[in-house]
């Protein structure tokens, strides 16, 4: 499991297509795939959005069911914690949820990039 993360339109999508060699028509989107897609894809950007999928939907992500079925499975994510704190209660339980998972994730993740102006970072490598 590879973890890409950063801020909103930092080119993190094109960035983990190239370094990991992986058709932007092999990536999902978060944002609208079928919530069972994640376990399939090789790549999935919007992973922030996918956990407020899930949220919405009364789902819990499970860390150890992507482990066992798409343990190779890079993630693109927004970085969503720096800012204002929103006044709406799901927007802000969303945000907390979106970074104590990203936090499993990149624990467990052979690598972690960021990705700044298109330019990556490796944070974590092994």
């Amino acid at each position: 499991m590879i973890l890409v993360t950063g801020g909103c339109f930092q080119g993190k999508t094109v960035y983990a297509c190239e370094r990991f060699g992986i058709e932007r028509e092999e990536a999902v989107d978060g944002a609208a795939c079928p919530l069972e897609e994640l376990y399939r894809t090789k790549l999935l950007y919007h992973f922030h959005e996918y956990i407020r999928r899930l949220m919405e939907a009364g789902q819990e992500f499970s860390l150890e069911k992507l482990r066992r079925e798409n343990s190779e499975v890079v993630l693109v994510t927004n970085e969503l914690g720096y800012g204002v704190v929103p006044v709406d209660r799901f927007d802000r339980a969303y945000r907390e949820k979106t970074g104590r998972i990203c936090c499993q994730v990149a624990k467990e993740a052979t690598q972690v990039h960021r990705v700044v102006c298109g330019i990556g970072t490796v944070i974590k490598d092994g």
